[in-house]
């Protein structure tokens, strides 16, 4: 059988490249993220940490593979917490991302089992301030732990 393997950012079947995946610190402030976790601006900036942003991912054009890109995802969240610990030292919660809904539909994130719930504002961070642009993204979770919404909280009894 093929053998999947992740290093770095690129993505391998076999010995052949076919996908490259980049992750980041989560967007400083999403109101439908935070409205879902159920986050005050406080909690925000103390838990925030403990969540990460798929900024790229690219199944490269030429690879014509059913269901590569869901699988992908699947495996890297399966890792994902173990991975930024063993680099930042602390494990992750929840994983995040943002698709262009005028370039794609999402199709990968919702295969993999993402949660849609809402929608950017439109606005994108330069420098210390957010512009308005207008493009409107549709936001996407994935709970890396089951007790996520308890470990964003302050309530950590």
């Amino acid at each position: 059988g093929n053998q999947v393997f992740i290093m770095n950012k690129m993505i391998y079947l076999d010995e052949q490249p076919v996908a490259c995946m980049a992750w980041a610190s989560a967007a400083f402030k999403i109101k439908s993220r935070d409205r879902f976790i159920g986050w005050t601006p406080a909690v925000r900036r103390q838990r925030l940490h403990f969540i990460a942003n798929n900024v790229r991912f690219l199944v490269l054009p030429w690879i014509r593979i059913k269901h590569l890109a869901s699988k992908v995802l699947a495996l890297k969240l399966r890792r994902l917490s173990e991975d930024w610990e063993n680099a930042y030292h602390h494990r992750l919660y929840l994983a995040e991302t943002f698709v262009d809904l005028s370039r794609f539909q999402g199709t990968c994130y919702k295969a993999a089992n993402w949660k849609h719930i809402g929608r950017t504002s439109g606005s994108a961070k330069k420098g210390n301030q957010y512009r308005y642009h207008g493009q409107a993204k549709a936001v996407y979770v994935y709970p890396l732990d089951r007790r996520f919404k308890r470990n964003l909280s302050d309530d950590q009894r």
